[in-house]
């Protein structure tokens, strides 16, 4: 029987500039690892065609979503391209708890938030593109939006990418099973934190007989 030693569970952060790949590597992350559970987020964003609310996202009015921020409901929010998003604590609260880990797709303004409030439990990883052309490439080839949609989100590109230092890891997108492998070694290294690992400190002193 594997030796299962308590530990708590981390919060992993997954942001990058619109394109670059997150949510391939998100959604690939949580097939391959059955310990890891979506943050869901609340928006005021429409739904797209292929969505599914409670899902993919927690769709509602502007004025629910100013409600909940009145009420504390969220770790973070943010107003990204004119729409606010929002992560609800009571759920990653829940999962945490049971010792299980939570993904957040988010960008650098949700990250900075969850570093103020959870610093100790977070794990902050951004996807780089390998070119700026490839970015716009990959923008265009989803066609979930309208040109002048794509044009807004490579003219902030620039923005969200100067803030890669403010996370502890970097990984540039250039092929997606490569980039998968890394996201889950840096997964499997901060699950071996010494201080992340609550039951350790049992398991020595059992092992030493103390």
């Amino acid at each position: 029987m594997p030796t299962a030693i308590a530990r708590r569970g981390l919060m992993l952060v997954v942001s990058s500039p619109s394109g670059a790949g997150k949510s391939t590597l998100a959604r690939r992350l949580l097939e391959s690892d059955p310990l890891i559970s979506m943050s869901v987020s609340v928006t005021t964003r429409p739904k797209r065609a292929n969505e599914v609310d409670g899902k993919d996202y927690f769709f509602v009015s502007r004025e629910r979503f100013e409600e909940m921020v009145r009420e504390g409901a969220f770790l973070e929010h943010a107003t990204v391209f004119g729409n606010r998003y929002g992560t609800p604590a009571a759920a990653v609260e829940k999962i945490l708890a049971k010792g299980r880990d939570v993904l957040f797709d988010i960008d650098w303004q949700g990250a900075q938030q969850l570093a103020q409030k959870a610093k100790d439990d977070l794990v902050r990883v951004f996807i780089l593109p390998p070119s700026r052309g490839e970015l716009e490439r990959r923008l265009n080839e989803r066609a979930a939006d309208p040109p002048e949609v794509v044009a807004r989100r490579m003219a902030e590109a620039n923005n969200e990418i100067s803030r890669w230092s403010e996370y502890d890891y970097v990984i540039v997108n250039e092929d997606i099973p490569k980039a998968q492998k890394q996201l889950e070694a840096i997964v499997a290294a901060e699950r071996l934190n010494r201080q992340r690992q609550i039951g350790l400190v049992d398991f020595v002193r059992r092992l030493i007989g103390a």
